[in-house]
């Protein structure tokens, strides 16, 4: 029989019978019948092939190799027993580091100013920060939790949304007095534009999505790099309401095709299903639920009710 299928059960019984001296007094400190310690010690020295303890008027003693394996098997026991410690205290305890991944416009704008809230909430919790607008690989990259703006694709993460997110076309007067103004989304077509992801927009036309396309101005992996572009009069771009708004309402950018919603994505907290149980990450996603979701305080106050 492979020593590998030793019990971990049989070894705590004959640390226990070495322990304490007796099996009897063994026996009534795990909460188990004599009997069955007994046939535990027995087991395991089966298994090992050597005899670990003797038996004297002087109570149980442990053999040579007795000893040398209770030295080491205590040891053992001692340090699963404190593994056990810090997993109850990470399960419970708002303490530890955390390693957050987000998109760059969205961190720097709200994120960032929420961050620093929820630290110095939570004095004990040391915050690893990268802002990126590329998809990381959350195990690979060994974060915790990241925070994404879209649609999420089918994978092994646990996602939790937040909030939704709403998108808006725009284009700068300039542009507008200089190519027109588009009155429906096939208009488009003529029109340059400025894209992130996509080069094919939906809308919603008479109460069914439309795909509509233009011409590829500028492709970019940033909404402030397209918003500037944009605002600079280089074509049309739809942008998400949080890097839109300073722009708008500024009057550098104007909003287009109110009457055609476009499909709505959301704001998410995506983390790997081991990270998703500690008591640290899950305050810091209850935190930014609280914060931002479920209708969140940065969707501009000019997205009126119709327009959303």
């Amino acid at each position: 029989m492979e020593r590998s299928n030793v019990d971990l059960r049989d070894v705590l019984a004959f640390v226990r019978v070495v322990e304490t001296g007796a099996f009897a007094r063994a026996a009534e400190r795990m909460g188990i019948a004599k009997s069955i310690l007994s046939r535990r010690v027995a087991r395991l020295e089966e298994q090992l092939g050597a005899r670990l303890l003797t038996r004297s008027a002087q109570g149980t003693q442990p053999t040579e190799v007795g000893q040398a394996y209770f030295e080491r098997a205590s040891n053992i026991l001692a340090e699963l027993e404190a593994a056990q410690e810090v997993v109850a205290e990470a399960v419970t305890q708002v303490a530890g580091p955390v390693r957050l991944s987000a998109p760059i416009s969205f961190g720097a704008l709200h994120l960032a100013p929420a961050l620093a809230d929820f630290a110095a909430a939570h004095p004990k919790v040391e915050l690893d920060i990268s802002f990126e607008d590329k998809t990381v690989d959350l195990i690979a990259g060994g974060f915790d939790l990241a925070v994404r703006i879209g649609t999420l694709q089918d994978s092994a993460l646990i996602a939790r949304r937040i909030a939704p997110v709403r998108k808006v076309p725009v284009a700068s007067p300039a542009y507008l007095a200089s190519r027109g103004r588009p009155r429906h989304p096939r208009d488009l077509a003529v029109h340059d534009i400025l894209v992130y992801g996509p080069e094919q927009w939906r809308f919603r036309v008479d109460g069914r999505w439309e795909h509509v396309r233009g011409k590829p101005r500028m492709r970019a992996d940033n909404g402030d790099m397209l918003s500037a572009a944009a605002a600079a009069g280089l074509g049309i771009c739809i942008l998400p309401s949080f890097i839109a708004a300073p722009a708008i309402e500024s009057g550098a950018l104007e909003v287009l095709l109110a009457d055609y919603p476009l499909e709505e994505s959301g704001l998410y907290v995506v983390m790997p299903p081991g990270r998703a149980t500690t008591a640290r990450v899950r305050a810091l996603v209850d935190f930014l639920v609280g914060r931002f979701g479920p209708e969140p305080a940065w969707d501009p106050c000019w997205m009126t009710p119709e327009r959303r």
